[in-house]
């Protein structure tokens, strides 16, 4: 009995729907910010059933901690501080540090 999340196509098909719901959230978030926090849900539960990461600058536009999908200056406040880019999460307050400088691959 063969596991179907290991067929060959389904990584690449996870990573496509990925970017297609944070498309979606994007679209979705002026009108009902709940969809968005929704698609990043579906996002999230797909790359972890799938054991797909999820693009850096995907990665960066939701919180980890709430999974809302951040929009600055809407619910996220955006700051350089000390070589450091800090995203923080108004709805739960949590905090990323990102560092700024040199091109990370």
């Amino acid at each position: 009995m063969t596991d179907t999340t290991r067929r060959s196509g389904s990584r690449r098909l996870a990573r496509e729907r990925i970017t297609i719901l944070f498309a979606r959230a994007a679209e979705f978030y002026p009108e009902n910010p709940a969809w968005s926090n929704r698609c990043v849900e579906l996002a999230r539960k797909i790359g972890m059933r799938h054991r797909v990461r999820i693009e850096r600058p995907l990665k960066r536009r939701f919180c980890r901690r709430c999974s809302t999908y951040l929009v600055p200056g809407a619910n996220a406040r955006v700051r350089i501080y000390r070589g450091r880019v800090i995203v923080t999460c108004l709805s739960c307050g949590h905090r990323s540090r990102y560092p700024v400088g040199r091109h990370q691959a």
